[in-house]
């Protein structure tokens, strides 16, 4: 007998559809699965066959081929385990037959019959709904993650016994839900405040713009000036996550295995930080064989944060450069070629120089002026062009330090990046561009939205030719400016917002090279 099942299967961060087809015959025993099965699949012969013995039910000592369509679309991982247990029972008269077509499984079995669960379930789940599956059963620790597709009905499952007694109608499982109100008040939440910094006014006002507009910022300054500690607090005073890039977040963070157990969506603004001694594949994804999404993927919408950037490995840097103008990365091995997003805000933090105490007021630099040079060289010239602001972080005085009262809160800049940004998209709606932030902007755009009048232009101009600017780095002080008389509520960009935006280019000023 031929039965039929679904389940989903992912590339990249997307699902697709999976049809699982169970033919039984009377002969040789054998059990065949076919559909470019990688080996984590080919092994499910054998926990298909020890969970269905294990529930309780009869494995047919006959002959038994499972097919995973699309056939020339490679299975990988053990998420179709359930459905090809389900796609034998039914093959053997264990399941009723009726309203399979609507049903949708998915989960990995363990030996003794318990259904564990898989990474990508919400790619998963919400390829089923697509193709018109209205009951998904997923793995009980993958229930509230599945659920936050709207349209179906999911249920998290324990065991297999537990499933076919739903399916039979003897003990019915209670389908799982989704709280919005739960997701809105945990958007909220913020871990690190602005309000335990001390001093650093200038720094955070640059972090208030990076936020404001989208911009990527690097932080140089002396060891212990808290440079770390400013970069965790920007998350803090990001807008809260919208559903919609809640849910594009954590389709990333489930398809890499870093959601945890029980949890619907990501609530809080990605913040990754990894070590400078990190490799290409770390950080743009993929590996030797897999397609498995990298920081630059992980940080989506939220921030990605380098400390000590000329230690990184200039080969490992150099592949920003296109993510960063693109938006998304795409990774090609022979198994494939899958595309993420990777909306970010790029945070790094470097030293003045290889001591570390280049400017710095009382502990004197050791370091010659071309090691100095060399230093900086160490971070190429067209990296540095699309990182919007390079300011400095000095070190604090004994009164700054010791200073009692409480800077301003996380909550209260927040406020005011929020207010900014809904000048921005007001503008843009008008302007019919769907953009989210000023940092988003094309070349076309900043001339639409970027326009200067004569004394602004002078001004620009003139820090264009003194200050030896590339094209990008000048369409990323329009930014700037831009976002900057967002703050103050301003339609037009004026002499102090231009003069403020070529301030946060400190590289780029003569005095620096």
């Amino acid at each position: 007998m031929i039965s039929k099942v679904f389940s989903a299967g992912i590339t990249g961060a997307n699902g697709y559809e999976i049809t699982v087809e169970c033919d039984i015959q009377n002969r040789l025993g054998l059990f065949e699965m076919v559909g470019l099965p990688d080996t984590a699949v080919k092994e499910a012969k054998e926990r298909v066959r020890a969970a269905c013995v294990n529930s309780g039910f009869s494995f047919p000592d006959t002959s038994v081929v499972v097919n995973l369509a699309p056939a020339d679309r490679k299975k990988e991982g053990t998420a179709y385990d359930l459905s090809v247990l389900m796609a034998l029972l039914l093959s053997s008269g264990a399941l009723p037959p009726d309203g399979m077509e609507r049903r949708c499984f998915i989960g990995e079995l363990s030996l003794s019959g318990e259904v564990r669960p898989a990474n990508g379930m919400l790619c998963r789940v919400l390829a089923a709904r697509e193709a018109g599956r209205t009951e998904i059963f997923v793995p009980y620790e993958n229930a509230e993650e599945a659920a936050v597709a709207d349209g179906v009905r999911v249920y998290g499952v324990r065991t297999v016994r537990e499933l076919v007694d739903h399916l039979n109608g003897i003990i019915p499982i209670a389908p799982a839900s989704f709280s919005m109100d739960h997701f809105l008040r945990a958007a909220d939440d913020c871990a690190y405040d602005f309000a335990d910094v001390r001093g650093q006014e200038q720094a955070k006002r640059a972090l208030e713009i990076a936020a404001a507009g989208g911009h990527n910022i690097l932080l140089i300054g002396p060891p212990g000036t808290g440079k770390s500690m400013l970069a965790k607090r920007l998350p803090g005073i990001l807008p809260p996550l919208s559903f919609e890039e809640a849910v594009e977040t954590t389709k990333i963070h489930s398809v890499a295995g870093l959601l945890p157990a029980h949890t619907s969506l990501v609530t809080a603004r990605p913040f990754r930080a990894p070590h400078h001694t990190a490799t290409i594949a770390s950080l743009a994804g993929g590996g030797s064989a897999s397609l498995r999404p990298g920081e630059v993927s992980l940080a989506h919408n939220g921030v990605l944060f380098l400390d000590e950037l000329p230690e990184y490995a200039r080969s490992v840097t150099e592949i920003l450069r296109q993510p960063l103008e693109d938006r998304t990365i795409t990774i090609t091995r022979m198994s494939g070629s899958v595309t993420y997003p990777c909306s970010i805000t790029l945070v790094c933090a470097m030293n003045p120089c290889k001591c570390g105490y280049y400017g710095h007021p009382t502990k004197p630099c050791t370091c010659t002026p071309a090691a100095r040079k060399a230093y900086l060289a160490r971070v190429s010239g067209p990296l540095l062009d699309r990182i919007d602001m390079q300011i400095e972080v000095s070190s604090l005085s004994y009164r700054e330090i010791s200073e009692r009262k409480k800077g301003e809160s996380s909550a209260d800049i927040r406020a005011r990046v929020e207010r900014a940004r809904a000048f921005a998209l007001e503008r843009f709606k008008a302007g019919g561009d769907e953009i989210s932030c000023n940092a988003q902007m094309s070349a076309p755009q900043i001339r639409k939205y970027c326009a200067l009048n004569g004394q602004t232009d002078a001004i620009l101009r003139m820090a264009y030719d003194s200050m030896n600017l590339s094209a990008r780095a000048h369409d990323r002080i329009l930014r700037m400016a831009r976002t900057i008389a967002d703050l103050d509520g301003a339609e037009k960009i004026g002499e102090r917002h231009l003069f403020e935006a070529i301030s946060l280019r400190k590289l780029d000023r003569p005095e620096t090279e």
